[in-house]
Formats: C-alpha cells, sequence, structure tokens
C-alpha cells in the first residue's frame, strides 16, 4: 500500500459566529518568500482573559434553545420542565456578569492549534495563563485549584491556576483556540472502559451503553451534552476526543470513515444513544426524558487488540468557548447576549411545595420530613451549614481524636457547596449544591454521632447513604444542579464563616435561606429516589 496521510480529525468547516475583539497586537512581516503572523504575547493575554470571562457568564445560544425546546415538549416531565426553566432563569442573572452561571467556576484548559507561520516568540503558555489569572482575579469566580505540597499535603493556590495548556502544530498562518472551564462534577462523570473487538457488533454495544448510562448518574448537573467515543490509537487520545465532543468541538468531522483511518460522526448511533438516555428515564435531575439534550458519537481507529471506549459530558453549565488569531485580528465566539429570549411568557406549572422551618430543632425538622414520601418538593427556610470535602474530612479528624463532632453538625443541615466570590453589594457568590456521593464515606460514621442527619446536595447516592438514613432516622434532600447564580440571587439571604476560614472556598460557612428549592431523595425508610427509577 502507497503512503497516505490522514489528518486524523478532518474539520469540515467552522460555522461559528465570531465577534472580532481587536486588531491590536497582530502583524505580519515577511521573512523570505514567507509571510509570519507575527503575535505581541499581550494578545494572547487578552484572548484568554477575555475567553475565561464570557464563558463563565454566558451560553451558546444553541444550548439555551434547547432548555426551550424541553419546556416545549409535550413529553416532557413537570421535573423536567421545571429544571429547564430555573437553568433558562438562572442564565439571565448570569448574563448580568456579577454571578458566574455555577459555583464551581471550573479548572481552566485551553487547547490551541499553532499555524506554523505564526511567531509570539514566548512560552504562550505563559501568557495564556496570565489571562486567566487576570480573570479569575478581577470576576467573581471560585479558586478551585489544590496544589499538592507533599504526597497528602495540600492547599489552595489562590489563583484557580495552575490551567491546562495544549498546543498543537499545525499548517497555516492562523491560531485556534478551544476554551473551556470544567467544574469538578462534570468531570468526575468522564470514564474510560478498556474494551474488545467483541464490543463492536449491534446487540453488544447497545447492551453496553444501556449499562453504562447508570454510570453518569444526576451529579453532573443534567440535562447533558454526551459524548462517546468508541476507538482511538490510545486512551489518552480517546479521551482527549471525548472532551472535544462534548464541547462539539468535532461536530463538522465527515459522517462516514475510510481506509486511511479518519474519525468521523456515527448519526445513526447518536440517535440510537439517545433513545437509549430518554428511556432511562433519569431525565432531567429528577426524572424524565431529558438526561440528554443531544448525543455525540465518534468512531476513531484502534489498535487491534484493544477497544478504548471514552464518556463524558458538557453539563447545565456548558462553557466552551472557541477563539482564533488572524491576520484580521483577535476574535472570540459570540454568546448568547439575551438568554431572557428563551424564557416561557409563564413558568411551568407544579404542585405547591411542602415549606420546611429549618430553625426548628431538628428532631422536629426530621418529624416533619417524615410525612412526606420521596419525590416530595420543599421550600427550604431558615439554616443550613455549608461543609464539603476538605471540611468534612476535618471534622473526620475530630472525632477520631476523641473529641466530639462539633454542635452545628447536629443542629442543622448540612448542605455541600462552595460558594464564588461575593459580588460587592450582594449577600452572596454563585452558590450552587455540589455532586453528594463525594461525602457518602461519611454519612454512617457522622450520623451514628448525631450529625449530618439532613444533607442537601445534587446527585445521586450509595447504599450506603439510604441504609445509614433508615438506619438512624436521616434524609437526603436533593438541590437542582446548575442555578448557583439564581440561588445566591433569591434564596441566601446571608452567608458567615464559622470554622476552618484558612480552607477558603472550603471552610464551614452557616448560610440563611429563603424559599431554597429541594426535593426529598433518600427518606428515613429505607426509600431511595434514584434507586426506585433504576427498576
Amino acid at each position: 500500500m502507497e503512503f497516505r496521510y490522514q489528518d486524523p480529525y478532518p474539520i469540515q468547516k467552522d460555522d461559528t459566529v465570531y465577534k472580532k475583539l481587536t486588531s491590536d497586537y497582530v502583524k505580519v512581516e515577511k521573512l523570505g518568500d514567507r509571510e509570519i503572523l507575527t503575535v505581541d504575547p499581550k494578545g494572547l493575554e487578552l484572548l484568554a482573559e477575555e475567553a475565561m470571562a464570557d464563558v463563565s457568564f454566558m451560553l451558546r445560544s444553541s444550548h439555551l434553545e434547547s432548555l426551550k425546546r424541553i419546556i416545549d415538549d409535550p413529553e416532557a416531565t413537570d421535573n423536567d420542565r421545571f429544571v429547564a426553566y430555573n437553568l433558562l432563569q438562572n442564565a439571565t442573572v448570569a448574563v448580568e456578569g456579577a454571578l458566574p452561571s455555577c459555583q464551581d467556576t471550573g479548572t481552566a484548559i485551553v487547547m490551541g492549534k499553532k499555524g506554523e507561520n505564526v511567531y509570539t516568540g514566548v512560552d504562550d503558555g505563559e501568557f495564556l495563563s496570565r489571562g486567566i489569572y487576570n480573570t479569575y482575579q478581577k470576576r467573581n469566580l471560585r479558586y478551585s485549584q489544590v496544589v499538592p505540597l507533599t504526597m497528602f499535603d495540600e492547599k489552595n493556590s489562590g489563583s484557580n491556576l495552575p490551567a491546562q495548556i495544549d498546543i498543537y502544530a499545525k499548517k497555516g498562518d492562523y491560531y485556534e483556540f478551544l476554551f473551556l472551564t470544567k467544574g469538578g462534577g462534570s468531570a468526575n462523570k468522564t470514564f474510560l472502559y478498556q474494551k474488545t473487538k467483541s464490543l463492536l457488533n449491534e446487540k453488544s454495544l447497545e447492551e453496553f451503553v444501556k449499562e453504562r448510562i447508570s454510570d453518569l448518574g444526576t451529579a453532573a448537573c443534567p440535562p447533558y451534552h454526551l459524548a462517546l467515543v468508541i476507538g482511538g490509537t490510545s486512551a489518552e487520545a480517546n479521551l482527549a476526543a471525548v472532551k472535544k465532543a462534548s464541547a462539539k468541538y468535532y461536530d463538522n468531522l465527515p459522517t462516514e470513515g475510510n481506509e486511511a483511518g479518519q474519525a468521523f460522526r456515527d448519526l445513526e448511533w447518536e440517535a440510537k444513544v439517545q433513545k437509549i438516555c430518554q428511556e432511562s428515564a433519569i431525565g432531567a435531575q429528577f426524572g424524565g426524558k431529558y438526561l440528554t439534550h443531544d448525543v455525540r458519537v465518534i468512531r476513531l481507529p484502534r489498535h487491534a487488540a484493544s477497544c478504548p471506549v471514552g464518556m463524558g459530558v458538557s453539563c447545565s453549565a456548558d462553557r466552551n468557548i472557541k477563539g482564533k488569531i488572524t491576520k484580521d485580528g483577535i476574535f472570540l465566539e459570540q454568546l448568547e447576549q439575551d438568554p431572557k429570549r428563551f424564557l416561557p411568557a409563564t413558568p411551568p406549572h407544579l404542585e405547591e411545595a411542602i415549606e420546611v422551618d429549618l430553625n426548628k430543632p431538628m428532631p422536629e425538622i426530621l418529624a416533619e420530613l417524615s410525612k412526606y414520601p420521596i419525590k416530595t418538593r420543599l421550600k427550604l427556610n431558615g439554616t443550613l451549614i455549608v461543609a464539603r470535602d476538605i471540611a468534612h474530612a476535618k471534622i473526620k479528624e475530630i472525632i477520631d481524636s476523641g473529641k466530639p463532632m462539633p454542635e452545628y453538625f447536629k443542629n442543622h443541615p448540612i448542605y455541600y457547596a462552595g460558594p464564588a466570590k461575593t459580588p460587592e453589594g450582594m449577600a452572596s457568590g454563585s452558590f450552587g449544591p455540589t455532586t453528594a456521593g463525594r461525602m457518602d464515606v461519611y454519612v454512617d460514621e457522622f450520623q451514628s454521632h448525631g450529625g449530618s442527619m439532613i444533607m442537601l446536595a445534587k446527585g445521586n447516592r450509595s447504599k450506603d447513604v439510604t441504609n445509614a438514613c433508615n438506619k438512624y432516622g436521616g434524609f437526603y434532600l436533593g438541590s437542582i444542579g446548575g442555578p448557583a447564580a439564581i440561588l445566591a440571587k433569591d434564596n441566601i439571604v446571608s452567608v458567615d464563616v464559622v470554622d476552618f476560614p484558612e480552607l477558603g472556598m472550603e471552610a464551614v460557612r452557616k448560610i440563611e435561606v429563603k424559599d431554597f428549592p429541594a426535593f426529598i431523595i433518600t427518606d428515613d425508610k429505607g426509600n431511595d429516589f434514584f434507586a426506585n427509577l433504576a427498576h
């Protein structure tokens, strides 16, 4: 066979709508008979700074259109519509530029493709990082990155750096970019399955997808943009394709393969997987049709002895934005500036929620919740204690040392969350729930000491949590994952640090809430909403 080079990912067009940031920082110079696009590094800094700002407060129009379709779909459940409506409301708050769409403002990720005739004269990663740093310093975003000092000792970096920056070489005289901010919840729902040729038939692949969809759960804030990538020259190549496909970066790949091994989208399997997701009945967090907005299935070449399969999502905080630098200037993808136009004139109808006074003694709150079945919608009013991963570990250390659990952990419900910075003049920064499952290991022990009797977070949990709640009389309440900005604006009255202030966003806080929306997910009788759904 003759040599044939194939672009592995032959994106056929770019139909992105861009806005021009500036004509500055670029010029064309001659080097012999070649024209070189010379880019002042300050242009890289500007592009990264603007990209991180836009993507933290705005979303793509196509994503918002998908949410509107859920509300308009007569087959959607009330819960589907309720979540979609809340997410659209959240977008209208976030676009104002004070409260980011999600409290987990993510790991900053930059993928660049640098043409051979582009010259910057610097380490591009440094200047892209500087732009990212500027945005996280200036805007009301959260510092989520922790850096290791030893194998077990860590501290918050205080800047949200380091970023992940991957730069590739390509032909041409322009520089193109994909910027992402990836929150921990959706990043944790990236899966690699090392399979074999035996998967590659209609029946086996369909059974595999049906089985593995349950791995996604609801912890990463659906509805999702789901990516399924089959094949890859390595596991790393597979997962890199998953991330880009979930960001719609590969939407304009070919739709069929060739003998040189080009990547392609399989539209037939996209429709099949979307149908499987809809029939799972997991829905947009609390049951229904819309676990996913849409699906991308990418097929890649593979080693004959290996068949990596990757699955991942872009969540309700669909924070992906393209950029480019050409001889004409510096450009950034135009995101939606008027999300309000997607909101229906009237909100979806729902049964009235049950109001719960959180300022009553804990036994009285537990007795009140015990009156209602799982799936009951609640409005919470009163005091919550906010604690997440590191705070839970600290409290376990206290218990292990023979000291009593702090009283605040016994007297109040525990909200698993970590806020973004508070805008000037506001009570709270964006403050949505974090993934409950990370705290599962603590529940039985903490409830045995009278703490964590009511927990509030997002996503499904393990059987151990159901068993502990049944054993000790506890409850797990689910909150909508995603609408962090509107929760801060409408439902959180005050925020005060009460313990471990050195932990930054992981510190223990006391917050006062009004009409805070929640659902009973796990009760004191051994019932679990998600377990029931699975059966």
